[in-house]
């Protein structure tokens, strides 16, 4: 199905803002001076945070992948008190379902994007010319968010969403059931 990606950023625009807000917090712990940010808009790109050129690959590669972790966490945090009152007790809690969104949307933004890859890819290169070992094991990570991102085509941002946000807990219930 095509749904085009205006519409998509519209209905997960709260991915969108943490996504963006997870880079300048990340900015912001290792002191990178911050230029712009945009948290959202109906435009590409979505969001951004300009910053200036980290002084070591280990700020570079945060700023890159905090999103990732940061928008995890919190689609996690969101999603997993939702799901038990609308999976066991079969509520429809509309904020239980409110939750779920929030959750979900957070979730699917949480892929670096194609320019923040971009970007920690030549940094990694760069620093792993200098023998860095997180910047060499970073490398094949670069290539896995571009898959990623080409994966998007395929609603694979989306299915990470609802993998962490309601599959977690769905085995978590699994094996408590057992």
């Amino acid at each position: 199905m095509i749904i085009p990606g205006f519409l998509i950023s519209i209905l997960t625009f709260p991915g969108v803002i943490v996504h963006e807000a997870a880079h300048l917090l990340f900015c912001k712990l290792r002191h990178v001076a911050v230029l712009d940010v945009c948290y959202f808009q109906i435009k590409n790109p979505n969001g951004y945070v300009m910053h200036e050129r980290p002084s070591d690959f280990l700020s570079s590669f945060l700023i890159s992948v905090g999103p990732f972790l940061v928008n995890s966490l919190l689609c996690i945090l969101f999603c997993f008190p939702a799901f038990f009152p609308v999976r066991i007790f079969h509520r429809s809690d509309p904020i239980s379902y409110f939750f779920l969104w929030l959750g979900l949307s957070i979730g699917m933004h949480a892929f670096p994007s194609f320019g923040d890859a971009k970007v920690l890819w030549q940094t990694a290169t760069e620093a792993a010319k200098h023998y860095n070992p997180l910047a060499i094991l970073s490398l094949p990570l670069v290539g896995l968010i571009m898959l990623a991102n080409l994966g998007s085509i395929f609603w694979l941002d989306l299915a990470y969403g609802v993998a962490i946000g309601l599959g977690l807990p769905e085995l978590m219930l699994d094996e408590f059931l057992k």
